[in-house]
């Protein structure tokens, strides 16, 4: 059976629940598909994030990696098309606010991901889930450890298919704050693990 490294995030901003780290905690472990899950909770930390990403990948040595992140106020389900080498966004956990700084000094301007995103959307419409490619990942955390993997499997003539997904708020978001479109928990998780069923 083939290995999945799947991550998500902890908590952030005013944020007191993210509903990547559940799905991910969850999911760790079980088979889907082709794959047996590995799950791993990424910091919330411009330094920490893709170093721990890395170390995973280098530990686990998966068959693909889906990193998963929240996108409160998006409505679908969302596989990133593109990752951009900056860091330009709100402050991490750290407090730390980077403007305009490159991921990778002298890096690709950007990367496109590996995963069978079109598949994916396709399939999570066919089952009812609403779902579209998104051509823009941010600037933030979800954007770095989506652009610092890509670049890592270039600079080493990897082929592992990798990339970034979007999920909306979960209600538990939605109780907190009022103002997002949210999901139940459990049907985010079930697009997770049908796009993962949609990897070969």
């Amino acid at each position: 059976m083939k290995t999945l490294l799947l991550t998500g995030f902890e908590p952030f901003l005013d944020h007191d629940f993210n509903p990547t780290e559940r799905i991910v905690t969850v999911l760790n472990g079980e088979k889907i598909g082709a794959y047996e899950v590995v799950g791993r909770v990424l910091p919330v930390d411009y330094e920490m994030a893709a170093p721990e990403l890395l170390n995973a990948v280098d530990e686990v040595k998966p068959d693909a990696v889906i990193s998963l992140g929240l996108a409160a106020g998006r409505n679908k389900i969302t596989p990133e098309r593109v990752a951009i080498n900056v860091n330009d966004g709100v402050k991490d956990n750290t407090g730390r606010i980077p403007v305009d700084e490159p991921i990778v000094e002298g890096g690709n301007a950007a990367y496109f991901s590996t995963l069978p995103i079109r598949q994916m959307v396709n399939r999570l419409q066919e089952v009812g889930i609403p779902a579209e490619i998104s051509n823009t990942a941010g600037t933030y955390l979800c954007n770095n450890v989506m652009y610092t993997l890509l670049h890592d499997f270039e600079e080493k003539g990897v082929n592992v298919p990798s990339g970034f997904i979007h999920v909306p708020a979960s209600f538990e978001l939605a109780v907190e704050s009022g103002r997002w479109p949210s999901w139940p928990l459990e049907t985010i998780q079930r697009a997770v693990e049908i796009m993962i069923e949609v990897l070969d």
